[in-house]
């Protein structure tokens, strides 16, 4: 095992600096706290098919530009860069994944890379309106979360998480932005993920901006959390034999701070109206920290 944390981010919004490059900064950093962290990023929405045998053939492959055929030009390109937190160092490393849908080779994939976690973003893309490179995404998931490595689906994730497990995926006929209360299940607030950091067992708050939802909770999940505009907030996996598994879906976004918000603003990434729906406190950075605190547990 590695001395350093090791997390693959399937990075969905590089074209975003504020919530794409900056939210993965938020998902890290409660990381960084505990000590040395590696961020191993794969951009399946950009990258070729091709592209996708010489991570099955040679395992950790860095992602170069060729590899790349759909890369948004919008944002300049990099390899890898480190990242300071107080006056801990992170590197930030682009790779090539295998671009199939089958969960065993993609599970050998992942266990010969020595993660500690998985984390897929938010996107611009929307599960219900079906891409290619979605089937390989999802299959990363879905091999993630049943092997028990800790894994958490965000916003976008979430659905492609609860689809790639058996779930149905709608699309609204308008956007949901704003802060809402996730009011938590039996089950939900006993949740480690959701209530480590509160007292409140009842209900969390957090950042919501999407137009699919989650209509169904797959067979081998348990439903944590819902709120009064969207029916499957948060979900956590289960194994065959029903054990909960380190591996969850939130359809909102923890990585969404207030400097976060107030910056995508500034760079007219988000309208004024979302802007002003987004005021608020929310329980991100405290879910974030929960999660960082399962990894390393679960580390030993």
């Amino acid at each position: 095992m590695s001395d350093s944390v090791r997390v693959l981010m399937v990075d969905l919004l590089v074209e975003r600096a504020a919530f794409g490059h900056g939210g993965n900064q938020e998902v890290i950093q409660p990381f960084a706290a505990h000590g040395s962290v590696e961020l191993l990023l794969v951009t399946p929405q950009m990258q070729s098919f091709e592209a996708g045998a010489k991570a099955e053939a040679q395992g950790e492959v860095t992602l170069e530009e060729i590899d790349v055929p759909h890369w948004d030009d919008d944002y300049p390109f990099w390899q890898s860069t480190t990242v300071e937190f107080g006056d801990q160092g992170v590197d930030f490393r682009r790779i090539v994944m295998p671009m199939h849908e089958d969960d065993e080779r993609m599970s050998e994939w992942l266990a010969a890379l020595d993660l500690d976690a998985v984390v897929c973003s938010g996107s611009r893309r929307n599960v219900s309106i079906w891409e290619d490179w979605m089937g390989p995404a999802g299959s990363l998931l879905r091999a993630s979360a049943l092997s028990g490595r800790p894994t958490l689906g965000i916003c976008f994730g979430h659905q492609l998480l609860c689809h790639s497990l058996g779930g149905k995926v709608e699309r609204a006929e308008k956007l949901s932005s704003g802060i809402w209360d996730v009011d938590l299940t039996d089950a939900g607030g006993s949740d480690e993920l959701l209530t480590s950091h509160t007292e409140d067992v009842e209900c969390v708050a957090g950042v919501f901006s999407h137009q699919d939802h989650v209509m169904t909770v797959p067979d081998c999940c348990t439903l944590l959390g819902l709120t009064s505009h969207n029916g499957v907030s948060a979900v956590r996996v289960r194994d065959a034999d029903g054990t909960d598994l380190p591996a969850w879906g939130i359809q909102f976004h923890p990585e969404a701070t207030r400097a976060r918000i107030e910056r995508a603003y500034g760079w007219g990434h988000i309208s004024e109206e979302v802007f002003n729906s987004m005021k608020g406190e929310h329980d991100g950075a405290g879910i974030l920290s929960s999660f960082a605190d399962i990894v390393h547990s679960q580390r030993g």
